[in-house]
């Protein structure tokens, strides 16, 4: 029996050192995401479009502004400015450079997605916070607004945000979008939180005398917070979906100077018949961005869910 017995413990201090002991939350996810093809698809449509957005007045030929092709544009006849040298997607419907106002587009569809999600996530960590960390009545008024925010479409509430301002502008997109963000972040924190309220190391903390301050900020919130911030990259493609609606729908900037996807598909609606190329680059470039952003918070989510940790 001893000898059955010390070869026992023999062999399970061999499994013990052959397995990753105190591999960390991150690493453990890291460790999947690089193996993970839809995350490197993802990262990669992603680091383009923003280094794209970086350099975008640098590599754009022709101001986004300019009439440049209006001699070869003839809206009686129908005609659009074919591609030719130094224009290499041709003219729009007023005779501008399509690629420059693609390539400068990608700047105005970024920093619309972005600011959007980045103000929707501030509000939503406030009310997520406050629902998550009082409980009783504050809970109950907090998630009763949160609820009737998430009864109306998403897209619905945007136009019925975006068409109170009187002058509809980049800003307006941004807000529009933004609000409409804030019950989705609000909802997950305070589902994260409450499950947090009863964890053993909160208890412990209270039994300890711990204020409510402290024991949110410092042991609620930071164990909550990841699926939030992988939400985020999901409300990214939803805020850049969104956006291009409002400006598809003349809710978005009107200044021609600073030109967006959805702003150019507008524009180009009532000649897609007969050039479908006006709609196809714009709508494409919407398509593979979101695209892009959704792979990258798939993967994201499935590398730090718990349950897929081994």
């Amino acid at each position: 029996m001893a000898v059955y017995g010390t070869a026992r413990k023999e062999r399970i201090d061999t499994l013990v050192q052959a397995d990753d002991a105190g591999v960390s939350v991150l690493r453990d996810a890291w460790r999947r995401l690089k193996v993970s093809p839809l995350f490197w698809v993802g990262a990669v449509i992603i680091t383009l479009f923003v280094l794209l957005a970086i350099v975008a007045p640098f590599i754009a030929p022709h101001d986004p502004a300019a009439q440049l092709l209006i001699g070869q544009t003839s809206r009686a006849r129908n005609q659009i400015a074919p591609p030719q040298p130094g224009y290499l997607l041709g003219g729009d419907t007023l005779g501008r450079d399509l690629f420059s106002r693609l390539v400068i587009g990608s700047r105005q569809t970024l920093l619309v997605g972005v600011l959007a999600t980045a103000i929707g996530l501030i509000g939503g960590l406030a009310l997520g916070i406050l629902a998550g960390a009082f409980g009783g009545w504050v809970d109950t008024v907090v998630m009763r607004i949160v609820d009737v925010l998430l009864s109306i479409p998403s897209l619905l509430l945007s136009i019925s945000i975006a068409v109170l301002f009187t002058s509809p502008n980049l800003t307006s997109v941004i807000i529009a979008v933004s609000v409409v963000q804030i019950p989705v972040f609000a909802r997950l924190l305070r589902g994260q939180m409450l499950a947090q309220r009863d964890s053993d190391h909160v208890l412990a903390a209270r039994a300890l005398g711990v204020k409510r301050a402290p024991i949110v900020f410092r042991h609620m919130l930071p164990n909550s917070i990841s699926p939030v911030i992988v939400q985020s990259t999901l409300v990214v493609a939803i805020s850049i979906l969104d956006a291009a609606a409002l400006s598809f729908l003349g809710l978005g900037s009107q200044d021609a100077s600073t030109p967006e996807w959805g702003q150019m598909l507008g524009e180009a609606q009532d000649r897609i018949d007969s050039h479908p190329g006006l709609a196809f680059w714009p709508a494409g470039a919407i398509i593979v961005i979101a695209l892009g952003f959704t792979l990258l918070g798939e993967s994201l989510r499935d590398a730090l869910d718990p349950k897929n940790r081994r």
